[in-house]
């Protein structure tokens, strides 16, 4: 695979993103890939997931070059489509999955995040769900990771101002389950190590349960945000927020 590292070890399958280079920015062709590979990873024997990201960070996010890409309403839904496609694989695959962060994770890439079962920390991590900055609300069920993790009341506070956490701070608000000290890639691979000395199949069946019931909400969320984010992606405040981003300027942004 180009943009990604499938790796197993006991009882463990690690997936990693592979686009360190570009910090791990999502595209169209890097998210039509996760597809094939959490499909890939599902289908091992392995009771436990690590999902991980190569280089300086977890994941920025999408890649705004993806912006020109989905500016037709065709490609647009073709990428929504693999977006929805790989949360809800997450959220469903009987496997515990845990997230490793660090670095940037941002947008898209801290949903993906949080639809793991577990989030595993670097003190350097640095969580947002910055759409805001360019005009847009949260995809890829941000909305539902949010109001799991924080309510709607403070969902809302932290998508509207596009607020950055860093682990710790994240931690205290329960985005992220633990914060560690060394390496998260070595931290999260001793949890899953030592989780697997655990009765895994009755953790799994718990996650089924309680994730049955919430699929079709989820499901729920996941189409009103590609309805809603084809709507924005029209408007002149998203058009003034990635041009003030290329232009790495302050966006002048009017309601509009």
């Amino acid at each position: 695979m180009k943009h990604f590292i499938i790796e197993e070890k006991d009882n463990v399958v690690h997936l990693r993103i592979a686009r360190g280079e570009k910090y791990n920015a999502l595209n169209g062709e890097l998210l039509a890939e996760f597809v094939e590979a959490l499909s890939q990873a599902n289908a091992s024997d392995s009771q436990i997931l690590v999902l991980s990201g190569k280089g300086d960070g977890f994941c920025a996010g999408g890649d705004l070059r993806m912006m020109k890409e989905v500016a037709d309403q065709e490609k647009y839904e073709s990428v929504m489509e693999n977006i929805e496609t790989i949360v809800k694989t997450i959220y469903t695959m009987p496997k515990i999955v845990i997230s490793a962060l660090h670095g940037p994770v941002v947008g898209l890439g801290l949903s993906i995040a949080l639809s793991a079962d577990y989030v595993v920390a670097e003190p350097d991590a640095e969580l947002s769900m910055n759409f805001i900055g360019i005009g847009l609300a949260p995809d890829g069920g941000g909305h539902f990771w949010l109001q799991e993790r924080l309510g709607t009341h403070q969902a809302k506070h932290f998508a509207w101002e596009g607020q950055r956490m860093r682990a710790k701070e994240a931690y205290d608000n329960k985005l992220v389950d633990i914060v560690v000290n060394g390496s998260v890639f070595e931290e999260a691979d001793r949890i899953a190590q030592e989780w697997s000395t655990r009765p895994l199949k009755a953790m799994i069946a718990t996650k089924e349960i309680y994730h049955r019931y919430g699929l079709d909400q989820l499901k729920k969320y996941l189409q009103n945000e590609r309805q809603t984010q084809w709507q924005l992606r029209q408007t002149e405040d998203h058009l003034e927020g990635v041009q003030a981003f290329l232009e790495k300027r302050k966006p002048e942004f009017r309601g509009k």
